[in-house]
């Protein structure tokens, strides 16, 4: 099984920047697909960007520009560079596999980004 856990979350002020952390354990790691989620109160989970084992990104529409997902296989680490940022980015975020993949069975604990003034 792999375990996820994710960091970097705080509370920071409009149009500052964080970078997120996901930290997975597992020997697939180097060779899967991974990606950001994100999910506010009240709202649904979404994929906010994947990076496959090649190293090619995707990115949802909404932080285009604004944000660059990366990893390190050595450190079995995904990074999420987040600038910019905006109140509607406030929420919890997790790292899991990206479509097409299946998502893996456990979730970790997420961390928290919260935009305001």
């Amino acid at each position: 099984q792999v375990q996820l856990v994710e960091s970097g979350g705080d509370s920071v002020q409009p149009g500052g920047s964080l970078r997120l952390s996901c930290a997975a354990s597992g020997s697939m790691f180097s060779i899967s697909a991974m990606a950001w989620y994100r999910q506010a109160p009240g709202k649904q989970r979404e994929l906010v960007a994947a990076i496959t084992n090649t190293g090619n990104t995707n990115y949802a529409d909404f932080v285009k520009g604004r944000f660059t997902i990366s990893r390190d296989n050595a450190k079995n680490t995904v990074y999420l560079q987040m600038n910019s940022l905006k109140p509607e980015d406030t929420a919890v975020y997790y790292c899991n596999r990206p479509p097409p993949l299946r998502l893996l069975p456990y979730w970790g604990q997420g961390t928290q980004v919260t935009v305001s003034s």
